[in-house]
């Protein structure tokens, strides 16, 4: 089986790091054109650079910052202008800071609603119409494991990632008549700066070694290591090609095992 995306065009958030960037090397990497979206323009000028164009692809950026959704809107708006359709949308923004769910103050919640569910509903609404016309759809939502099943001192998160995920759903049983299908990718500890920072927090908390920690972390995992951005992405172009047609509304941990439950 050969995936195979020449002439689709992708749209992928928070994509100058970690999952995001992985995701979006490997869309290119099968034949896609790719929008890079992220707030910091250098750091987007140097991952264009880094995508694949065997294709003779046409790879782009839009520089928007999330925490700012009626920015995010019309910058959508413009691009769309340029590029009519979006075949393949793929959300991923980073995670709200760790934190405990009694010490969370209000705007923490209002900010991480705005930054991931509010700003994935904006993109969708742009290129729905597109992806109707052409036939072709495919919304890939990267959440969290804790959609299944909470995890310790991410309070904040735990909420929204919830929130997203019954998005999600809704959205896939809604558009499912149209062959669009919407799916979520669940990662667990995968080696990223946001677990890093997981990792350096906990340490500091408990005055351990970041090294205790981090056995800590993988102990609890069956496979016993972290995962990696690229094993994420490898799920996101099977999902974002041809071969995923007939799945939707689904939730798909890649975790090596952690989340208890099925």
């Amino acid at each position: 089986m050969v995936i195979q995306l020449n002439g689709k065009r992708a749209f992928v958030s928070g994509a100058t790091q970690g999952i995001g960037k992985a995701i979006a090397i490997q869309l290119a990497r099968a034949g896609a054109s790719v929008t890079i979206c992220a707030r910091n323009e250098q750091a987007l000028k140097q991952t264009i650079n880094e995508l694949d164009k065997s294709y003779q692809q046409e790879h782009s950026y839009l520089c928007a910052d999330f925490s700012k959704p009626d920015e995010l809107r019309k910058i959508l708006e413009a691009y769309h202008r340029n590029f009519s359709v979006v075949h393949i949308i793929v959300n991923n923004t980073g995670g709200p800071a760790p934190g405990s769910i009694v010490s969370a103050k209000p705007e923490e919640f209002i900010h991480a609603f705005q930054m991931h569910l509010i700003c994935n509903h904006l993109i969708v609404q742009n290129f729905l119409q597109a992806m109707k016309s052409s036939q072709y759809g495919r919304i890939i939502n990267i959440i969290s494991t804790s959609v299944k099943q909470p995890l310790p001192n991410l309070g904040v998160s735990n909420t929204i990632r919830a929130a997203v995920a019954n998005w999600s759903k809704t959205l896939a049983n809604e558009l499912a008549v149209y062959g669009i299908t919407v799916n979520n990718i669940l990662p667990g500890a995968t080696r990223t700066q946001r677990l890093e920072q997981i990792i350096y927090q906990k340490a500091q908390k408990n005055n351990i070694s970041v090294e205790v920690v981090e056995q800590e972390m993988k102990n609890e995992i069956p496979m016993k290591r972290f995962g990696t951005p690229e094993e994420i992405a490898y799920l996101a172009t099977f999902l974002a090609s041809p071969y995923a047609a007939y799945i939707t509304g689904v939730n798909i941990p890649v975790d090596g095992g952690r989340t208890s439950c099925l």
